[in-house]
């Protein structure tokens, strides 16, 4: 079987990672995730998360590069986490969503991500500390 890649944008800007409020279906409300969606046929997965960051919270974004590792997420999907530097807009939840927060390092832990959000959450905050208060992510290593 083959599986279909879900991407998950670790949204970073002034040093904070965007967090989304899932509002469905009623087995996610109410935890938080990497905003992002299901890649498709023929679409290349940095494709998709700018297209999904459009859809899902009205704004341009620029991939940078993904995070190692995938996580499954039911038979069939698979999700991928990519860092990405917002360009243009001001998130809003249009789809999806219900809240929106942009946290510090120090505040990754003041939401409930979901679980399998958790670990790409994990290196995109070593990342932010690293950058500095006022970084933003750089790619390391190509992507």
């Amino acid at each position: 079987m083959t599986e279909r890649v879900v991407v998950g944008g670790a949204l970073c800007h002034e040093g904070r990672l965007l967090a989304a409020r899932r509002s469905a279906p009623p087995e996610l409300a109410g935890r938080w995730e990497l905003p992002g969606g299901k890649a498709e046929p023929g679409e290349s997965v940095p494709e998709a998360l700018v297209r999904e960051l459009r859809e899902e919270l009205g704004v341009e974004t620029e991939p940078l590069e993904r995070i190692p590792g995938e996580w499954p997420l039911r038979p069939g999907l698979v999700l991928h986490v990519w860092t990405a530097r917002l360009v243009s807009g001001v998130p809003a939840p249009l789809e999806d969503h219900d809240e929106l927060r942009w946290l510090g390092p120090e505040e990754l832990e003041s939401v409930d991500w979901l679980d399998q959000d958790r670990p790409a959450v994990a290196e995109a905050g070593r990342r932010l500390r690293a950058d500095g208060p006022q970084g933003r992510p750089a790619a390391r290593g190509g992507v």
